[in-house]
């Protein structure tokens, strides 16, 4: 970050390369994939511009997701709180099942309990559905979630909370009593 803030562009390559997976799966989880790529784009160019006022004390990638949420939550906004359902996973990852040839029946399941689940997801308040995408699939720990949240660190288990079981209403006819 030291030499991102000096203006060296080798190191914001780099920066870039390790980073850029997290911030776009992240991204695309909360928006849909369709923008995923230009929200990314913004939120590197941010880290660049912001470089010069990083100061150690902040995690990198904390401080680069509290940059990339401010930016989800303005793109929500810009959409006039339309809720847009995100794509499902891209191709790449829908080809690693544990089972490496599902019949058809367990695809069609499997795809329609993916749907349900971003679906799901989609209708999550914006901070709710963050803490989750978060916490769920970039495996973040609590406390790096309330950093980047700007919220305690029980008020992000009380949200995570929420949000799961509101998942569970919405997933109720997929779920086994």
């Amino acid at each position: 970050m030291q030499g991102i803030g000096r203006g060296d562009t080798q190191a914001f390559r780099e920066f870039v390369e390790r980073h850029q997976s997290l911030v776009i799966g992240m991204v695309a989880r909360m928006i849909g994939t369709a923008d995923a790529e230009d929200v990314a784009q913004q939120v590197f160019l941010n880290v660049w511009k912001s470089a010069p006022r990083w100061r150690p004390e902040a995690k990198v990638t904390t401080w680069m997701l509290t940059i990339a949420k401010r930016l989800v939550f303005n793109e929500s906004r810009r959409r006039s709180r339309a809720r847009l359902i995100p794509q499902s996973q891209d191709e790449e990852e829908e080809r690693d099942y544990p089972d490496a040839s599902p019949g058809p029946d367990r695809q069609v399941l499997e795809r329609e309990l993916r749907d349900a689940i971003e679906s799901a997801i989609s209708f999550l308040p914006e901070k709710e559905r963050l803490a989750l995408v978060l916490r769920q699939y970039q495996e973040m720990p609590y406390d790096e979630i309330a950093v980047v949240l700007g919220m305690s660190l029980p008020a992000v288990k009380s949200l995570l909370f929420r949000a799961r079981e509101s998942l569970k209403v919405h997933l109720k006819p997929y779920l086994i009593d």
